[in-house]
């Protein structure tokens, strides 16, 4: 690792696909500083090592990806407001002093997104999984004043499961967020096991997934005539955030 250089990075398990490398590298190109920054992916088994890791020369800031985004909490010194209220952090920031900071900036890319695309009809949300990407969701949907149902695959108190799912739960959700990997490359075969044939052209379903462009998931949906959205802007705008935390 150049010591010469700031280094960001990508935290995560099997983050080979991952879109942040690709999206920083260009952007350094493109400001001219590709010699005093470099973006690098830290594929890790689990966070035992996380502080060895913030004490490499000049760490500067960090995205948190699965399956870390909530285990990584106890590890750091600070959380910003929102990433406590979410429970999750994909943003860490690492000041002048090497105090690690946890931010959550998904639900600020998912709010930018998907406001666009709303309707006065568009009052419930149904939200497919329940980890920390869900998380970051059900936060920007209570700041946009949408109702929310959570699908898990168990059955737990204030979730439904996939089973439970019938033709009056997708008329009543007139949004369906998948937070779920179902469907990344390369397995893109995969969907959430919902009954698609119900939904409508009111529908508007969003699948946080940008790999492939269109899943499996909105396959099915627009086939329905619901409107669909990828997760590649909602990926641009957190990405884009992540870096204004770094440097002001």
């Amino acid at each position: 690792m150049p010591k010469e250089k700031k280094i960001y990075g990508l935290i995560g398990k099997n983050i080979d696909y991952s879109f942040s490398k690709k999206f920083f590298t260009e952007k350094f190109l493109k400001l001219n500083i590709e010699n005093s920054c470099q973006y690098i992916n830290f594929d890790i088994d689990n966070l035992d090592g996380f502080a060895d890791l913030l004490n490499k020369p000049n760490i500067k800031g960090l995205n948190v990806t699965i399956p870390y985004k909530e285990s990584i909490l106890k590890y750091l010194d600070e959380i910003d407001g929102e990433a406590q209220k979410i429970g999750a952090v994909n943003t860490i920031k690492i000041d002048s002093k090497g105090k690690s900071i946890g931010f959550n900036t998904d639900y600020i890319g998912f709010k930018y997104s998907i406001k666009k695309f709303l309707k006065k009809y568009h009052k419930k949300a149904l939200i497919l999984g329940s980890g920390g990407a869900s998380k970051a969701i059900i936060f920007a949907l209570d700041e946009l004043k949408i109702e929310r149902t959570i699908v898990s695959r168990t059955d737990k108190i204030g979730y439904i499961t996939y089973e439970k799912i019938d033709s009056q739960i997708i008329k009543n959700h007139q949004i369906i967020v998948n937070c779920t990997p179902l469907g990344t490359s390369p397995n893109v075969n995969a969907c959430p096991e919902l009954p698609y044939n119900f939904l409508t052209e009111k529908h508007l379903c969003f699948d946080l997934i940008y790999n492939p462009k269109k899943t499996k998931f909105l396959k099915m949906s627009e086939k329905n005539k619901s409107k669909i959205v990828n997760g590649y802007e909602m990926l641009e705008v957190q990405a884009e955030e992540s870096w204004r935390i770094w440097n002001y």
